[in-house]
């Protein structure tokens, strides 16, 4: 390290070193106002930290704990994920330190260790399987971008043998019958009115939430999807794939439902004194609060049909009372805005089984000549 005088008076101290990655000799410097003894340690510990922040030297050379590993994947997911994903995983990997142990060493993790962590953990089977993703998810990241030496060891992380039972596809999903129970049991005029969206629509909650009353296209008979409302962060992004980006078409049913929606968020509006753009909203013209109404919607469907349910369940429905109706699959699945679902899929199965049963009834006591 050496000083060079500045025309103002101060001291540049500044450090040579060999980069990396090219060979090239490169510098660096700090200017400070005295060049004390004080004033040069300062520096020299300034410009080693410079240089350690532009030598490209691969991270595995230091070894890394997995609090300090988690704290690089979330640098990373706030540049590369939607704000409700990064804040799903930032509690994920949070619980993850603890089952671990956020001061073990990146590199020393073993099969039998996290296997061992885990099953003392009390969490049960289904529970240690969504950890276990989540974890995948963050060493792989790690090996991707040199912060592990080896994953292989992750083959002999097994699924742990779900301790629940399977959820019956017919459990996804609304008969027609019990829609109309359902509906029938509820006593709010606003979550009633979401709730015949969501079954007519198949729309996400969130893309349902995000909605102004502009996006109701009378004149060409869609709703345009074209946003989604994080409930968590309570911000507007942009839908959840490219496919999400859609318009659905409006038959004649919900059509005139949007109308009466349209017609209800104005006169409560001028009763409650608020304007608001929005096509539904709160009491006070805001987005609408997602857990409230799935709060509602599990205990009246708890009371009216015997099990809860939850908004997602709603689309479901939908696309099984379509399918019902001879509506194909891949009709279905551009409505409701993806390329593939296993979920819908097996209702298809379920649903197609179900009609096929009804049918052969039918034809077990016709008479034909």
């Amino acid at each position: 390290m050496w000083i060079e005088e500045t025309k103002n008076g101060k001291y540049k101290f500044v450090e040579q070193y060999t980069d990396y990655m090219t060979g090239k000799r490169k510098r660096v410097s700090v200017t400070l106002d005295k060049k004390t003894a004080a004033a040069k340690r300062t520096a020299m510990e300034t410009l080693t930290r410079m240089i350690e922040q532009h030598q490209n030297v691969t991270p595995e050379e230091k070894e890394l704990t997995f609090s300090e590993l988690v704290d690089k994947y979330r640098e990373y997911q706030k540049l590369s994920v939607k704000a409700a994903t990064y804040a799903r995983n930032y509690y994920a990997c949070e619980t993850l330190k603890k089952m671990l142990n956020p001061d073990i060493l990146v590199n020393r993790l073993t099969a039998n260790y996290i296997k061992e962590c885990f099953l003392h953990s009390g969490k049960a089977n289904s529970t240690l399987n969504e950890h276990r993703v989540r974890l995948f998810a963050l060493l792989n990241w790690a090996y991707e971008n040199d912060y592990i030496q080896d994953v292989s060891f992750l083959k002999k992380i097994k699924p742990f043998k779900a301790q629940t039972k399977k959820e019956k596809v017919q459990d996804k999903y609304l008969e027609a019958s019990e829609v109309q129970k359902l509906l029938s049991a509820m006593d709010s005029e606003k979550w009633k009115l979401l709730t015949k969206f969501l079954l007519l629509s198949g729309l996400r909650i969130g893309e349902a939430v995000a909605l102004n009353a502009a996006d109701i296209d009378f004149q060409n008979h869609v709703i345009h999807i074209t946003k989604n409302y994080d409930s968590v962060n309570k911000v507007i992004t942009t839908p959840k794939t490219l496919c999400s980006i859609r318009d659905v078409f409006m038959q004649q049913e919900l059509e005139k439902l949007c109308k009466n929606i349209i017609l209800y968020t104005k006169a409560e509006g001028l009763a409650l004194g608020y304007r608001t753009k929005l096509f539904m909203c709160s009491s006070k013209g805001n987005y609408l609060n997602y857990y409230s109404f799935n709060k509602y919607l599990r205990e009246n469907a708890a009371k009216a049909i015997g099990r809860q349910i939850t908004a997602h369940t709603l689309r479901h429905t939908h696309a099984s009372l379509l399918l019902a109706q001879g509506v194909p699959i891949d009709t279905i699945s551009r409505r409701l805005g993806h390329e593939n679902s296993i979920v819908t899929r097996e209702i298809y199965l379920h649903v197609t089984k179900k009609l096929t049963e009804l049918d052969n009834e039918k034809l077990k006591t016709a008479h034909i000549i």
